[in-house]
């Protein structure tokens, strides 16, 4: 609360519609009478002609909503705003799947799955000539979006469909609802959605069994990624579901416990959180991960990405320790980036790290039809799923 309440001091005219003022929920009745009573005279303030696009107090403004938007700090809202798959589910009944031609040359079903811990619905894309019933298992990648994104947005934007075309593997892209996070974030800093069994991870492993049950998936071969609030919730599903995942991407995420609260996970994203995580580290089954992040993030802090790695290469009591390959540097679509690979005695690498100098908080080499990509910079679909391909559970 004390880094809300910094906040509004120092950025207060500039915030009458910001998502922020409505999160402060002040004790006592006479703070809530004050906080309405500023409110409503920075809102006079606002419309006496403080909102101009290219003023101070609109980029101030613009900052902290998509800061805090990008951080998947939006608590859930009593209403629903997202219906339904159909009446069906609403009333208990079976869901059924609609389907429709995606973008690439398969199709994309939406599907509406629920579990105990939770009701989601997610997209599946099938590339063509993927038989469903026959034949080997097949890989599949899951793919967790970013704050305020969608399931077709993230699919635009990373262009993974394209890429399971040329692989053969299933591609499944969970959805966030506003009624469980207001700005469509996963809820990666909150300790209930931090552990096996319960919450989202529940979830989102139940979603993997679901499409196990309707398509011939290799158990060995069920991969996450995710991008931001999504790439901390893949480095939660790499921890508490090894037994389910066999690698991990992560695009400018966080690492695991990085926060349990909402001003935690502030100070987690600006690279502060370093002292927070008491039962990360050398616990857990080490996973094979992938990290790509930016130097320039000012969302997500570089330092958190390298936490990442950090993790990665301590977890797994008793595995074989990592080493470090010598690190290569290279220009690639325009900018300078850092590879450096952690390998066992036995040249398994099980942990890469690619930094790429300057990039924001975007996915690199996305589309451009795709909100939060960068088309500079290298392809990250493709670096992670090389990566993930190369790895077996």
């Amino acid at each position: 609360m004390k880094a809300f309440e910094k906040l509004v001091r120092r950025f207060g005219a500039a915030l009458p519609d910001s998502p922020l003022l409505s999160r402060i929920r002040p004790a006592s009745e006479a703070a809530q009478a004050a906080a309405t009573q500023a409110q409503e005279t920075l809102r006079r303030a606002w419309s006496a002609g403080l909102e101009g696009d290219g003023s101070p107090a609109a980029t101030i403004r613009r900052t902290i909503d998509e800061a805090l938007a990008s951080a998947g700090l939006a608590p859930a809202t009593g209403e629903r705003t997202d219906a339904p798959a159909d009446n069906a589910q609403a009333r208990g009944e079976p869901s059924r799947e609609q389907t429709e031609p995606a973008r690439g040359r398969g199709t994309s079903s939406v599907i509406a799955f629920q579990h105990p811990a939770g009701a989601r619905t997610y997209t599946l894309y099938v590339p063509p000539g993927l038989d469903q019933t026959s034949g080997d298992g097949v890989p599949l990648m899951v793919m967790l979006h970013g704050c305020t994104q969608t399931p077709d947005d993230f699919a635009t934007g990373t262009r993974m469909n394209a890429l399971a075309d040329i692989h053969g593997m299933l591609v499944a892209y969970p959805e966030q609802t506003a009624r469980d996070n207001g700005s469509r974030c996963w809820n990666w800093f909150r300790a209930q959605d931090q552990q096996r069994g319960d919450g989202e991870p529940a979830v989102l492993a139940g979603i993997v069994e679901d499409i196990a049950r309707r398509h011939r998936v290799d158990p060995r071969r069920v991969y996450v990624a995710g991008l931001s609030a999504g790439a901390a919730m893949a480095v939660i599903l790499g921890r508490t579901y090894p037994d389910v995942f066999a690698a991990v991407g992560a695009h400018s995420g966080l690492p695991f416990a990085a926060a349990r609260d909402m001003p935690g996970a502030f100070a987690a994203m600006q690279g502060h959180g370093t002292t927070r995580r008491t039962d990360s580290g050398a616990q857990g089954t080490r996973v094979p991960t992938i990290v790509i992040h930016g130097t320039g993030d000012r969302t997500v802090a570089v330092d958190n990405g390298r936490a990442i790695v950090d993790d990665a290469i301590a977890a797994g009591a008793g595995a074989r320790p990592l080493q470090p390959a010598a690190s290569t540097r290279s220009t690639i679509g325009g900018r300078d980036v850092t590879r450096t690979g952690y390998r066992d005695d036995e040249g398994r690498e099980w942990v890469e790290y690619i930094e790429i100098e300057g990039a924001g908080h975007a996915w690199s080499g996305g589309d451009p039809a795709g909100s939060h990509t960068d088309a500079t910079g290298p392809d990250a679909s493709s670096l992670i799923l090389q990566f993930c391909l190369a790895q077996t559970r």
